[in-house]
């Protein structure tokens, strides 16, 4: 559903798969140095909302993720994928334990899909599976003084699930209280943002988004999810043979990249568009803005065997890289060939 933030004076939509909520305010310069240098509060209520709850609902997400979720602590936040036998990552969830349930965001659309998977994988386990996205609305708090503008908005978050990660804060709201949050971090000083100055920020951090960044071939290793949302040391979910057999004794054939785009070009690349090496297609483009300090940049997937300093061309814009999944990720396993003694 179309977010009734978009009725704010100087929106602008933004372009699918996020349509339904503001690319900017009418300011989108100031609204990205806002994120870099204070706090500002971002609409991204068009995400995905699914809640697990239920006794068994640690265990059972430990056994169907790549992250270490059995005994996760109340207020605990991180990242999780769900992967198809193959490795090839179908969600990506953004989630935190409450201490009674489980809240994840996914991408917009992604959750009905999700939840059906879930639902598929119960079993007799004592979980129970909701699809809330037309209940709950996310709004994200992002900067450096993210927490004082999460003060600003405490009292009225009673019983909302909150979930901190680094310099962003996303708050699970019911729908109806969207609007008067964030109208009421905007009285105490807290910036509208849109999503174009958020995923100028993404994307200047290496952080891909599924769908975007990402190909129904992409495994972890590729995109640089494995720390952040795969966990090494644990085993059994579908997927983790890729993971384990990449980790140990192979290479990704593909791997992630910022691209610093040339700054002549009065366009940015289409999503999707060919990334080329000497005439030679080497990858496409995913993600792209213009950030405020590091002018037009995006995030690529390209070959592993590019060279790092190699100059690209990405739907006719020169492009140079900035390495973000090294080609020499993976294969950790030290072999020591002896011969037999005779």
């Amino acid at each position: 559903m179309t977010s009734p933030l978009l009725q704010r004076p100087g929106a602008v939509a933004a372009e699918p798969p996020d349509a339904d909520i503001a690319a900017h305010y009418g300011e989108p310069a100031q609204e990205q140095r806002a994120l870099e240098r204070a706090a500002g509060w971002i609409d991204r209520s068009d995400r995905g909302v699914v809640r697990i709850s239920g006794p068994d609902r640690l265990g059972w997400l430990h056994s169907l993720t790549s992250q270490y979720l059995d005994g996760l602590t109340p207020g605990s936040a991180t990242e999780a994928l769900i992967m198809d036998t193959k490795g090839h990552v179908q969600h990506h969830l953004a989630l935190v334990e409450d201490g009674e349930s489980v809240w994840a965001h996914v991408e917009p659309g992604g959750a009905p899909e999700l939840a059906r998977f879930l639902e598929s994988m119960r079993f007799l386990l004592r979980v129970e599976v909701a699809d809330l996205s037309a209940e709950r609305a996310v709004l994200t708090l992002a900067g450096p003084d993210h927490e004082a503008a999460l003060a600003s908005a405490a009292g009225d978050l009673a019983g909302v699930p909150v979930r901190r990660a680094g310099e962003e804060t996303d708050l699970f709201l019911p729908a109806e209280a969207l609007v008067p949050t964030a109208e009421r971090l905007t009285a105490a000083g807290v910036r509208p943002a849109g999503l174009w100055a958020y995923e100028a920020r993404r994307i200047a951090a290496h952080r891909p988004r599924l769908g975007l960044d990402t190909d129904h071939r992409a495994i972890p290793h590729e995109m640089g999810w494995i720390g952040s949302a795969v966990h090494l040391e644990k085993g059994c979910y579908p997927g983790q043979e890729t993971v384990a057999r990449v980790h140990n004794l192979g290479r990704p054939p593909r791997r992630l990249v910022l691209l610093h785009l040339d700054g002549t070009a009065e366009r940015l690349p289409a999503r999707g568009a060919a990334v080329e090496l000497a005439g030679r297609q080497i990858g496409f483009v995913g993600s792209s803005a213009r950030h405020h300090e590091l002018g037009p940049i995006a995030l690529a997937l390209v070959k592993r065997t590019a060279p790092v300093d190699a100059e690209l061309l990405v739907d006719g814009i020169a492009a140079a890289q900035e390495v973000v999944v090294r080609p020499d990720t993976g294969a950790n396993v030290q072999i020591d060939l002896r011969r037999r003694p005779r």
